[in-house]
C-alpha cells in the first residue's frame, strides 16, 4: 500500500545496489524532473532499526538523491516534503533482489554494480541458474559478472570509478589468477592500452585451448598429467591452459613416437618432429632436396589447353545478365572442377627415388588443426649431386643411368636433383578474387593501373620523397643493375630517364578519382617555361622557377613514371608497396569498387563470397536470389556506403578493396610471415618445391 513519509525520515539503505557517483547516475536531470512534475513513482522502503519511525530506501536511490539535492538547494524542505513510498519488510537478500530487479530494467546499472549484486545473491543461494532466470539473462552473463566481481581489488575499483572500460576489465578477467592480474595491472595501469593488448600479455603465459598443441594432446590427457584450465567467460572457445609446459611435454612424446613409426615405415634417414607448421627455421643449415616433377605427357598438355579454352567460354557465359540461378551454379561448379583438375596436373608431386632415402629426411609438422603430417619437402645434411650423363654419341650405346654421390665441398643452401622441370602455376594473393578464383588478366591489368594512379596521386604531395625515390631508382639502375638503364637522350647528354610507363593494353579505362587528380595536378603546374623553342631556352626558363615549382614538377614526373606492374606477370612491385606504406596511402578513400570497375567483371560466385566475407551468411542470403546485374548494382551502393545496413557491415564494406588494389608492406617481414602474406597457411605443406622457391625468392628480394 502506498503511503507518504517525510523526506527527513528517509535514508539510503546499504543494500541499495546503486553505488555509482552522482554524476554517473544523472542526479541533476532527475532533480529537475522532480522539481517540475513531482515524484511520479513511489520509492520502496523498509523500516529502519534505529531510530524508530525512520525508513531505509532500498529501491529509488536516484529519486532520494535528487530530493536531497533539491533540499540542499532550498527548493524543498526535508521536514515538510511528503515522499510517496511502499513499505516492505523481509530479509536483506530478498529486499536487495527486489532492488536489483527494479533497477535492472530502469537506468542500466554500471557493470561494477551488477557484479556486486549478482555476487550477493549467489553468495546467499549459490544457484546461478535461478538468479539468471529471475533477471532474464543467460547463465553465462551471470558467470561473467561474477568473474568480474572476483577481479583483484585495484582493478575492480578502477572499473567502479570508471577509470577503465568494461572491455579492459574483461581482458583482466580472462584469467582467474589474481596475482597474474595484478602483475599486468601494475605494468600497464598508467598506460593507454587496448583490451586486446591486456589479453595478449596474459595469454603469453598460458596456452589457448584452440592451439594446435592443445588439440593434439587433448584435454583428458592434459588434466590427467596435472594440468589446469582457466576458462574465459567473455570469449567463446578461448579457454586457457595454465600449464603449457605439461602440454608441450605431452605433445613432444606423441610426436616423437609418430616420427619413429614413420621412419621405420618409409626408410628415410631421419624424421624430426616440430610442433609447428613452418619448417624454415628448423631446416637452417640443411640442404633442400628439390626434385623435378615428371615431364608433362602429350595428353596432359592437350588437357591443359582444353581446360583453358573451356574456362574462357565459361567466364563469358557466366556474365550474361539473363542467366538463371541454376544455370549459373552449374557453370560455376564446372569452373571449379576445371581449376582443380588443372592445378592437379600442373602441381604433380615428384617421386623420391629409393636410392636417395638413406641420405635424406623430412620434418613431421603439426598443422593448425592439431594434426601431425609429414612435410613434403625432403632435406639432407650434406649436398647431394646427381651427375647428369653426357648426350649420347650416335652409334654408341645409351649412357648409363644417373649416378649418385655425396658432395661435401659445397656451400649450404638449395640444391637440385636433375633439372627443375616445368614450373607450376602460382597465383599470388593479389591476383585472386574473393572465393579463391584467379582474376582475369584484363581485370587485373585495369586494377593495377588504377592502384598505380592512387600511389602516383599521393606521391605528388611529397616532393622530397619523390626526389629520394627518383635518385635511388636512377642510381641503383645505373650502378647496381648493369644493363638495366639503357638509351638516354643525345641532345641532353645524360642517361637519366623518366619515361612514361608501358601500361598493359586494356582499352578504355574506367574513370577514377586518382586519374582525375593527376590531370588536375598537371593543370596546376607552372608550364610557362615549356613554351620556348629550343632546349637551351627551356632549360634556362626552368632554372628560373622557384624551388616549390621545381619540386612540384619533380613529384609529377616521378609520379607519371610509375609502372602499373612489372612486365607481364600478375604481381606487385615491392618498392611501390614500401612507398605506399611511408605515404600512408588510404586506398579505400581513393577507390571504391563499382559495377564498371569490378562487380561486372567477376562472376556471381565471387561476389557472393565477398558478401559473405563482409556481412556473413545473412548478407549473402539477401543477394543469392538476385540476378547478376541486380547484385552488381546493389554492391556498388553497398560498397559506397549508400545502403542502409548494420553499422559493422557498412564499416567493413567501406574498408574493403581487392588484394590487387592493396599495398602490403613487407619491409622487415620474416620469411614465415611471407608465407602468410602469400595466403599460405595450413596448405603450405602441400606446396611444390618451385612454389616455395618463388616465395623464398620474394623474401630475399
Amino acid at each position: 500500500m502506498i503511503q507518504t513519509v517525510k523526506l527527513s525520515k528517509l535514508r539510503l539503505s546499504p543494500i541499495n545496489v546503486r553505488t555509482a557517483p552522482d554524476e554517473q547516475l544523472q542526479i541533476g536531470p532527475m532533480a529537475a524532473s522532480i522539481e517540475a512534475k513531482g515524484v511520479l513513482q513511489n520509492l520502496l522502503v523498509t523500516p529502519a532499526k534505529k531510530p524508530r519511525g525512520t525508513f531505509e530506501v532500498f529501491d529509488g536511490g536516484r529519486r532520494w538523491r535528487a530530493l536531497r539535492l533539491l533540499a540542499e538547494r532550498g527548493t524543498i524542505s526535508e521536514a515538510d516534503y511528503d515522499v510517496p513510498v511502499m513499505v516492505l519488510t523481509g530479509e536483506d537478500a530478498e529486499l536487495s533482489e527486489t532492488s536489483t530487479a527494479t533497477n535492472f530494467h530502469q537506468l542500466k546499472m554500471t557493470p561494477a554494480e551488477e557484479c556486486r549484486a549478482f555476487q550477493h545473491f549467489i553468495g546467499k543461494s549459490g544457484d546461478k541458474d535461478a538468479v539468471a532466470k529471475r533477471f532474464g539473462v543467460p547463465r553465462r552473463f551471470v558467470e561473467g559478472r561474477l568473474r568480474l566481481a572476483a577481479l583483484a581489488e585495484p582493478i575492480f575499483e578502477a572499473l567502479s570509478n570508471g577509470d577503465i572500460t568494461l572491455d579492459i576489465a574483461k581482458a583482466y578477467a580472462s584469467t582467474e589468477n589474481r596475482d597474474k592480474q595484478l602483475l599486468v595491472w601494475n605494468t600497464y595501469k598508467r598506460t593507454e592500452v587496448t583490451a586486446d593488448t591486456i589479453r595478449r600479455v596474459i595469454e603469453n603465459e598460458t596456452l589457448k585451448a584452440s592451439d594446435p598443441i592443445a588439440i593434439l594432446v587433448g584435454e583428458p590427457r592434459y588434466r590427467a598429467a596435472g594440468g589446469t584450465i582457466d576458462g574465459d567467460l567473455f570469449t567463446d572457445g578461448n579457454d586457457r591452459w595454465v600449464n603449457p609446459e605439461i602440454a608441450h611435454r605431452l605433445a613432444g612424446e606423441i610426436m616423437e613416437a609418430e616420427a619413429r613409426r614413420i621412419g621405420e615405415e618409409t626408410g628415410l634417414a631421419w624424421i624430426h618432429p616440430i610442433a609447428s607448421n613452418y619448417t624454415h627455421n628448423a631446416a637452417h643449415g640443411l640442404y633442400r632436396v628439390i626434385l623435378p616433377p615428371s615431364e608433362l605427357t602429350e595428353a596432359e598438355r592437350k588437357r591443359l589447353d582444353e581446360i583453358a579454352e573451356r574456362r574462357n567460354v565459361l567466364e563469358i557465359a557466366m556474365q550474361k545478365a539473363d542467366l538463371s540461378e541454376d544455370a549459373f551454379k552449374a557453370l560455376d561448379q564446372e569452373d571449379d572442377r576445371l581449376i582443380a583438375e588443372a592445378e592437379a596436373i600442373e602441381n604433380r608431386s615428384p617421386t623420391l627415388p629409393d636410392e636417395l632415402k638413406m641420405h635424406v629426411g623430412a620434418f613431421l609438422v603439426l598443422t593448425p588443426q592439431g594434426e601431425m603430417r609429414l612435410d613434403s619437402q625432403f632435406y639432407s645434411e650434406q649436398p647431394i649431386v646427381i651427375e647428369k650423363p653426357a648426350d649420347p654419341i650416335p652409334g654408341e650405346d645409351d649412357p648409363a643411368p644417373e649416378g649418385l654421390r655425396v658432395d661435401e665441398g659445397s656451400t649450404p643452401g638449395s640444391f637440385r636433383l636433375g633439372d627443375r622441370g616445368p614450373s607450376p602455376v602460382v597465383h599470388r594473393p593479389e591476383a585472386v578474387a574473393p572465393g579463391g578464383k584467379p582474376l582475369s588478366g584484363r581485370l587485373y591489368d585495369e586494377l593495377a593501373i588504377q592502384r598505380r594512379d592512387i600511389l602516383a596521386s599521393c606521391l605528388l604531395a611529397q616532393p622530397a620523397l619523390a626526389l629520394d625515390f627518383a635518385l635511388f631508382v636512377m642510381i641503383d639502375a645505373r650502378m647496381c643493375s648493369a644493363g638495366a638503364a639503357s638509351g638516354g637522350g643525345v641532345r641532353y647528354g645524360t642517361t637519366i630517364q623518366a619515361m612514361g610507363p608501358q601500361d598493359p593494353l586494356v582499352g578504355d579505362m574506367p574513370s577514377s578519382r586518382a586519374r582525375a587528380y593527376l590531370a588536375e595536378a598537371h593543370d596546376g603546374l607552372d608550364a610557362a617555361w615549356t613554351e620556348h623553342d629550343s632546349e637551351v631556352e627551356r632549360f634556362e626558363a626552368f632554372r628560373a622557377l622557384d624551388d616549390d615549382s621545381k619540386a612540384n614538377w619533380l613529384a609529377y614526373i616521378v609520379a607519371l613514371s610509375l609502372e602499373a606492374k612489372p612486365g607481364l606477370a600478375n604481381m606487385q612491385v615491392p618498392l611501390h608497396n614500401r612507398l605506399a606504406t611511408i605515404l600512408g596511402v588510404d586506398v579505400p578513400g581513393w577507390w571504391r569498387p563499382t559495377s564498371e570497375n569490378f562487380f561486372d567483371r567477376v562472376n556471381k560466385g565471387t561476389i557472393l563470397s565477398l558478401l559473405h566475407e563482409i556481412g556473413g551468411p545473412s548478407l549473402t542470403a539477401r543477394h543469392a536470389s538476385l540476378k547478376k546485374t541486380e547484385i552488381s548494382e546493389s554492391c556498388q551502393k553497398l560498397f559506397a556506403g549508400e545502403l542502409i545496413v548494420e553499422p559493422e557491415v557498412k564499416e567493413a564494406a567501406l574498408a574493403w578493396v581487392p588484394n590487387a588494389m592493396r599495398f602490403p608492406d613487407v619491409a622487415g617481414t620474416a620469411v614465415a610471415d611471407l608465407f602468410d602474406d602469400a595466403g599460405v597457411d595450413e596448405d603450405r605443406d602441400s606446396l611444390s618445391t618451385t612454389e616455395k622457391d618463388d616465395i623464398l625468392d620474394l623474401a630475399e628480394a
